[in-house]
């Protein structure tokens, strides 16, 4: 029995390629969770069994070599699997690392969702360092293009995206933001921001009752003093809500390791070339939904045990990955099981 057939089914009707890519995509999607990492070399190990190593690997660089992903439309098969359809909390930053002397630099916008983000728009950037307001606006652009600037209930993200022209534009699209600036920022007069929060004790927080000038923009801030640090946060909205939405900032981050070491071990990859390494994270993409997916389900029927400090024993996604692995190495035995995760991405 092809088991695959199932899979390509779900995508069939979703995507508007031909059978071939369909099939591609199911295998690549299956190898992938069982193989867990990107290394195409070990893809083309499990890819197709019924040929060689090498024709696999010819197939696998040539999809990604040659044919044209249309990342919006995956775009939308996220969202729509997700079960939460409106107010967005969307959640911004950027993964990277070197390879060899090649900078592997990729801007992403998730949605955030019981504990990760959910990728839906992504761009790799060809250089080091931080990204541009033109990037970032370029990215938010195409979100709103595709599900509506009312579906998104906040932004957040960290340092790094700060500046005038950027705040400019999110408040120009009536985008409500909570995003962290630097200790020394300055406010009215030349001020830094954290004097504004000198007096706080570890772990306070205080919204500071006026709003100050902060990149040419009058903004409300809220401080929480940490250990060795200051948490500060600017917004356009309800300064009340800053520290509850801003915390989902995290789950971004925890997207990135669900990609790297404990998931599909983004890092393997040898890929450097823009375009390719964007095809490569779509059918990273597609995975973890299916993983994270199958994940929620299960800890419904057989929830986690949460530590002491309150976090889960496990991420969500490991466990739905871990559960989805044990079902693929063992299939001829686990064939009912297999139908159910199955229908855990089908009728999500």
């Amino acid at each position: 029995m092809n088991y695959n057939s199932e899979l390509e089914n779900i995508f069939q009707g979703q995507l508007k390629w031909d059978r071939r890519r369909i099939k591609f995509l199911a295998a690549f999607i299956i190898t992938l969770i069982k193989v867990k990492t990107v290394n195409l070399v070990e893809i083309a190990l499990g890819l197709n069994p019924n040929v060689s190593k090498d024709s696999n690997y010819r197939r696998i660089q040539r999809f990604l070599a040659n044919y044209a992903v249309d990342l919006d439309c995956i775009s939308k098969i996220v969202v729509a699997l997700l079960p939460l359809h409106k107010d967005f909390v969307l959640t911004l930053d950027r993964t990277n690392w070197k390879f060899g002397k090649i900078n592997i630099n990729v801007l992403v916008l998730g949605i955030a969702y019981k504990g990760a983000a959910f990728p839906v728009m992504w761009k790799f950037l060809p250089k080091r360092g931080n990204s541009n307001t033109k990037e970032r606006i370029e990215l938010m652009e195409r979100f709103i293009a595709l599900f509506g600037v009312e579906k998104i209930k906040c932004l957040t993200a960290d340092r790094e995206f700060i500046g005038d022209e950027w705040f400019a534009y999110l408040k120009k699209r009536n985008i409500p933001f909570f995003i962290r600036i630097r200790n020394n920022s300055k406010t009215n007069g030349g001020v830094r921001v954290d004097s504004l929060f000198s007096f706080l004790r570890i772990k306070e927080s205080y919204i500071y009752p006026k709003k100050r000038l902060i990149f040419s923009h009058n903004l409300s801030l809220v401080g929480v003093k940490l250990l060795g640090d200051y948490l500060i946060i600017v917004t356009n909205a309800n300064p009340e809500d800053a520290l509850e939405n801003y915390k989902k900032r995290w789950e971004i981050e925890t997207l990135f390791k669900s990609f790297k070491k404990t998931g599909f071990n983004f890092e393997e990859t040898h890929l450097t070339e823009g375009e390719r390494i964007e095809k490569l994270f779509a059918l990273m993409t597609l995975a973890f939904c299916w993983a994270h997916l199958v994940g929620e389900w299960l800890n419904e029927i057989k929830p986690l045990k949460v530590k002491k400090h309150q976090r889960l024993q496990q991420s969500i996604f490991r466990y739905g990955l871990d559960h989805i692995r044990s079902i693929l190495l063992n299939i001829n035995d686990k064939v009912e099981d297999y139908f159910e995760i199955i229908g855990v991405l089908s009728y999500t």
